[in-house]
């Protein structure tokens, strides 16, 4: 039997160029699982940095209002315990624009903040009909925790001496009602992290 070298040529083209359409489709298909899992990790980023900087704001306005009332320790416990601070959800929708993303909700609860987000860009266009109108949204939360414990003294809790603060490691602050130099910062009064990963001082 003679050879047919440009039929069996000409049978093999199109399986190549179907081949060829197949492995290009699954690059296609790809690139936008990858797109949508770079916005996924974009909201998610950006929800986390919403929710610790509405905690930090939360928890710079607590050391304030503890230090304003430094000379009644009366009042120390609710501040520890969160009460008087200023809902700063605000912070949180600002941290959330400078991340390219839109806070969607907010929900401020003593010592704690919820938030969720939206990606203010789409996945875009791609294979997959509608990603153009997709966004991407995440959710986190903040805990701000509190370092220090002190016990009152007896009576009013008033007097010449103010209660010791045991804080994070053990460390003892002494203070005096007439020396306001060296109080502890923010940041040793409490801890700002998120609540699925371990205490991190912001």
């Amino acid at each position: 039997m003679r050879p047919r070298p440009h039929r069996d040529a000409g049978q093999a083209f199109p399986i190549y160029i179907t081949v060829v359409a197949g492995l290009l489709f699954l690059a296609l298909a790809y690139l936008a699982v990858g797109q949508a899992a770079v916005n996924r990790s974009g909201a998610q980023a950006a929800a986390d940095a919403a929710a610790l900087a509405a905690a930090q704001k939360t928890r710079d306005q607590l050391a304030a209002t503890w230090r304003a009332d430094l000379l009644d320790p009366a009042k120390w416990q609710h501040v520890f315990d969160g009460e008087g601070a200023d809902d700063a959800c605000w912070r949180a929708g600002q941290l959330a624009a400078q991340n390219d993303a839109q806070l969607t909700a907010c929900t401020p609860e003593l010592l704690k903040y919820s938030v969720e987000v939206r990606t203010s860009r789409s996945v875009g266009h791609s294979i997959v009909p509608g990603t153009e109108d997709v966004h991407a949204t995440a959710h986190a939360i903040a805990v701000i925790e509190k370092l220090c414990t002190f016990t009152l003294p007896s009576g009013d809790g008033g007097g010449d001496s103010l209660p010791p603060l045991t804080c994070k490691d053990g460390k003892v602050w002494n203070l005096k009602p007439d020396d306001t130099t060296g109080l502890p910062k923010p940041e040793d009064l409490f801890d700002v992290h998120l609540a699925d990963s371990p205490a991190n001082d912001q």
